[in-house]
């Protein structure tokens, strides 16, 4: 949530930054200050009016106790006069705030000076990439075809059990699935990340407190009799075990890790692009989450970028990294780096990481905060986080790019994690 402060003291460039996101109302900002007046006004009047109650309420006594009946009693209506104005400036007050907050949820993060300005994903800037696209001397299966002929997928079988979008892993395949799970756990502590394994369902203050909620609430699972939401990332809970807390200085940056499945109800329809493990309603990812100081928040991101483009790189696969535009970025993120992969046998990037810097938004939803040394006040931290990285496109992207006419070879990295280097 964006702080009422910045907006007031950088109208202007607050403005030009919502700007970017093209389909956002930047007259929001106009709107929530001239509330914010109003609130202020609101409260200075009843501020005076309950002072004028309190010494007017002191004067009845002093009134009673000098035989001034008459005089006393008109106090005390003056008094209940106050009173019912006291009650209606209250209510006044508390619905101007709820105006506020109302506002405030529904506007996204301002981007950075750094995303370019733009309306989808033909607007992104491509920062640089790596590898080679894989050259095949037969016709290249995808990686649907080769798990069904490997046996390493059942995607009919897990509508069965449940419906599209929630594939059954076998054999090999499974095994696969472990192994880049374990591989990419291993590396983020080695990266110093703490494993943190967290609910994988959240209620509605975690929502809130990372953006999920409200501006993503028909894309979530929602559990309605116990109010839980089923977690579209781990960024949500990990995120969210600093909601309400002041961390120390000293500390930062928090450093953590988590796998989880991951539940979203958006997974599309027909078609080539949701086809196989294009889009899923369930998936596994390992998350990477840091709190850091505002201060170093972009030095962290560039630490992240790096984090993950190794991993990519490890794995062999021809990789693209995005700077995305305003009009294509998460709501609650100020700047993020797309990571897309190369898919050989269906010749399009496949979008597998997406690494972000938050800023203050969550924090200041969740009210996260760390004492200033320089001056011993309270200030909001900044958050981060990527994937590091998801699997089922990076499984898609090895299954096609890895095969040959006598099978799939398993990326080095892998095979300690695997035990075989080969599907065959």
């Amino acid at each position: 949530m964006i702080e009422i402060g910045y907006l007031r003291t950088h109208t202007s460039e607050a403005k030009e930054r919502l700007s970017k996101r093209n389909k956002y109302d930047i007259n929001l900002i106009d709107e929530v200050l001239r509330l914010d007046d109003e609130r202020k006004r609101l409260q200075t009047e009843l501020d005076n009016t309950l002072a004028e109650t309190n010494s007017t309420s002191k004067e009845i006594g002093k009134l009673m106790g000098q035989g001034l009946r008459d005089e006393a009693e008109a106090k005390k209506q003056h008094v209940a006069d106050l009173k019912q104005r006291s009650a209606a400036l209250e209510t006044g007050h508390a619905d101007i705030q709820e105006q506020i907050k109302n506002i405030l949820l529904s506007l996204p993060n301002l981007p950075q000076s750094l995303v370019p300005q733009g309306k989808d994903a033909e607007d992104n800037l491509e920062v640089r990439g790596g590898g080679n696209k894989p050259q095949f001397s037969f016709e290249a299966l995808p990686h649907w075809e080769l798990a069904a002929k490997y046996r390493l997928i059942d995607f009919e079988l897990g509508n069965k059990i449940t419906g599209s979008g929630f594939p059954v892993y076998l054999g090999k395949g499974a095994r696969l699935q472990r192994a880049l799970t374990q591989y990419f756990l291993d590396q983020a502590a080695a990266a110093g990340y703490m494993e943190v394994v967290p609910p994988f369902m959240v209620n509605a203050d975690s929502g809130y407190g990372t953006g999920q909620l409200p501006d993503k609430e028909g894309q979530m699972y929602h559990a309605t009799e116990d109010d839980f939401y089923l977690i579209p990332t781990a960024e949500v809970p990990v995120t969210n075990i600093y909601r309400d807390t002041i961390v120390k200085e000293e500390d930062l940056p928090i450093k953590m890790t988590a796998y989880s499945p991951c539940f979203r109800r958006e997974a599309g329809s027909y078609g080539k692009d949701v086809r196989g493990l294009n889009r899923l309603h369930q998936f596994e990812k390992v998350e990477i989450v840091e709190i850091a100081h505002p201060n170093t928040s972009a030095e962290r991101l560039d630490v992240m970028v790096n984090h993950v483009e190794k991993l990519v790189q490890s794995l062999g696969l021809p990789y693209r990294i995005l700077r995305l535009c305003g009009g294509d970025m998460g709501f609650a993120s100020a700047i993020t780096y797309d990571f897309e992969v190369w898919s050989g046998a269906q010749q399009r990037w496949l979008e597998v990481s997406s690494v972000s810097n938050f800023e203050s938004f969550q924090a200041n939803r969740m009210k996260c905060r760390f004492k200033d040394s320089s001056d011993g006040k309270n200030k909001l931290v900044h958050t981060l986080n990527g994937s590091a990285l998801a699997l089922p496109r990076i499984l898609a992207s090895i299954l096609e790019n890895n095969q040959t006419e006598g099978g799939i070879d398993i990326p080095k990295v892998l095979v300690p994690y695997t035990g075989f280097d080969k599907i065959s």
